[in-house]
């Protein structure tokens, strides 16, 4: 059997492109919440003492920017100066025009509509808001149909920022990272290789001290033991110091953790970001929609694992190409399965919108450790209703 090692990483909510994402995404759910169809480009960038808000918004509704934004940012516990960022006397400057009409027209009506194309209801006329490739992934290494390594990296980094949060390890700061290494028999996850945990934590504790503590209640408390073993690496803080970080140790902008924010390195990526965006922006709602495409052919055993590539034109509803791998796992021929996947999922911007009832606001929650694959909520791309449909081609 050959060998080989794979590794993913994540970052805290405290992590200053995180918590960039989430300022975005904040303002995103605000403005949807109030005008479902809240056109909104929404970038913010984050240093020292400072947060800028800037993009393109086209809306019915008003929100207070810099409201949410120092509510957002206490929320993740930037609280105090000494902690490097504080929400309540940050800066906050705010930059909004509204959306290009050169984008708006072709949006709000797709060429198919305007050719003369019959459509079944308003709802999918709506063009894609740009052009771009979209890849959707999944597996069947994990419970949740994602590869071990983001999904255990992820896990790592939710439970540094609960036991930061409770109190348990008081001495912790919001930024951090974590990175797993997995060792593959083949194809198959056989154990953990190396832990790297980077934890922000308060000038006076030792090094000593936070080892023990996240590997015991961090770590152990993560990753199932029968995946450690004697000969499992650790690395925690590997330059013996994390005090300064956040803003004030690393400027944050949107968008920037597009590999965390999907598969981890281990399936392809389009290049587009997720937050800030609403769902006609196909960087976001088609890639959506490709994950839930290949977690429902997974999870109806049509193959072991499943990559979906969409390509958009800006003003055009219907994907230009559909693509589909199953790395040789497939029990039918990919070929069969871009068939399969035409006859039973409409994939036009405007029907991606309305099958995973995307103009709600629930898009905070997913600007910190993942989109895809999550168990802590519940998100609409993530539901294998197209199981028992599919399992009639097996």
């Amino acid at each position: 059997m050959a060998r080989h090692l794979f590794t993913s990483e994540s970052v805290t909510e405290g992590h200053p492109d995180k918590l960039c994402d989430q300022i975005s995404d904040a303002i995103l759910d605000a403005l949807i919440e109030k005008d479902p169809t809240s056109r909104v480009a929404c970038e913010t960038t984050a240093t020292t003492g400072l947060i800028l808000v800037a993009g393109e918004i086209s809306t019915n509704a008003y929100v207070d920017i810099p409201k949410l934004v120092r509510e957002t940012v206490e929320e993740i516990g930037y609280v105090r100066g000494k902690f490097g960022f504080d929400a309540e006397n940050c800066g906050v400057i705010t930059a909004i025009d509204e959306q290009s009409n050169d984008i708006a027209i072709g949006v709000d009506e797709g060429l198919e509509s305007k050719s003369g194309e019959t459509v079944e209801d308003e709802i999918e006329k709506v063009g894609a808001g740009d052009q771009g490739i979209m890849f959707g992934f999944a597996c069947n290494e994990t419970p949740e149909f994602m590869p071990l390594p983001i999904s255990l990296a992820h896990k790592l980094s939710r439970k540094l920022t609960e036991v930061r949060k409770s109190g348990e390890l008081e001495y912790l700061r919001p930024d951090g990272k974590t990175q797993v290494t997995v060792e593959y028999e083949d194809d198959t996850p056989v154990r953990v290789h190396t832990v790297l945990i980077s934890a922000q934590h308060d000038p006076t504790v030792s090094n000593e001290t936070i080892r023990e503590d996240l590997i015991n209640k961090v770590i152990k408390a993560t990753i199932p033991s029968e995946l450690l073993d004697d000969e499992t690496l650790y690395y925690i803080n590997p330059t013996g110091r994390f005090v300064v970080g956040g803003p004030h140790g690393d400027t944050g902008l949107t968008g920037r953790k597009i590999i965390i924010d999907t598969y981890g390195g281990y399936s392809r990526h389009g290049g587009g970001a997720f937050s800030g965006k609403d769902p006609t922006k196909v960087d976001r709602s088609a890639c959506y929609a490709a994950r839930y495409v290949a977690k429902n052919i997974v999870a109806s055993g049509l193959a072991d694992k499943c990559e979906i590539e969409l390509s958009y034109a800006i003003g055009i509803a219907r994907p230009l190409s559909i693509f589909v791998d199953t790395f040789g796992t497939g029990v039918v021929s990919n070929e069969k399965l871009v068939e399969i996947v035409k006859e039973n999922f409409d994939l036009r911007p405007g029907a991606i919108i309305r099958d995973l009832d995307l103009r709600r606001p629930i898009y905070k929650q997913t600007a910190a450790y993942g989109h895809f694959g999550r168990t802590d909520i519940d998100l609409p791309w993530e539901k294998l209703d197209k199981v028992e449909l599919l399992k009639k081609y097996l």
